[in-house]
């Protein structure tokens, strides 16, 4: 059984250029954000569990309406949390398959929200991506084409990054002025050497 480690970081982290890294180093990474969509595409108990708290309105031909979801639950945190708890558990249900089935030293778990949603239970360790606020602002106005109150608005959805990364067993940083492979590349070595001395123990 590979290590299970979550990989987690604010917006505009840099989170998906950290990622990248590791599948090149040949570590399986399970998305959690694709799987709660294609969760809420697929899952029969889930669509209708959704359209009971949302309305006939959620899905358009048998496709969920995301931006109709996210206008509403951006606006009612109430909402958003019930909405969470619909689909995290199925999500973190469908990791946990996923990664008995690999056969890697280690593999990775990636979630924006890992603590927030409670994926981070049962997770031997976890790392943080981190950078500045202006620099997460900049990257998600360029990638996302919105605003910085938009920006702003999205962040105060998610645990505070200081905090977050204080959860963390090992922190990334990326901040455009710090080396990212030579970083990686020393956490890799380092759950490599746990998982050895792991199975030397039996």
């Amino acid at each position: 059984m590979p290590l299970k480690v979550g990989i987690t970081g604010g917006i505009g982290s840099g989170k998906t250029t950290v990622i990248n890294i590791f599948k090149t180093l040949g570590i399986p990474v399970f998305d959690a954000d694709a799987a709660a969509k294609k969760a809420m595409h697929e899952n029969i108990d889930v669509k209708k569990k959704i359209i009971e708290l949302f309305g006939e309105s959620a899905y358009i031909n048998n496709e969920l309406d995301r931006k109709y979801i996210a206008g509403i639950v951006f606006n009612d945190a109430l909402k958003l949390e019930q909405l969470n708890a619909i689909v995290h558990p199925v999500t973190i249900a469908m990791a946990e398959e996923w990664m008995q089935q690999q056969t890697s030293h280690y593999v990775l778990k990636e979630a924006a929200i890992l603590f927030e949603s409670g994926a981070a239970a049962g997770l031997d360790y976890v790392i943080g991506v981190f950078a500045p606020q202006h620099i997460r602002i900049q990257r998600t106005m360029n990638r996302d084409k919105v605003s910085r109150e938009e920006v702003l608005k999205r962040m105060a959805k998610q645990i505070d990054e200081h905090m977050k990364m204080k959860l963390c067993d090992f922190v990334i940083t990326n901040d455009e002025q710090q080396l990212v492979i030579p970083q990686v590349l020393k956490v890799h070595e380092k759950l490599l050497s746990i998982k050895n001395e792991r199975d030397a123990k039996g």
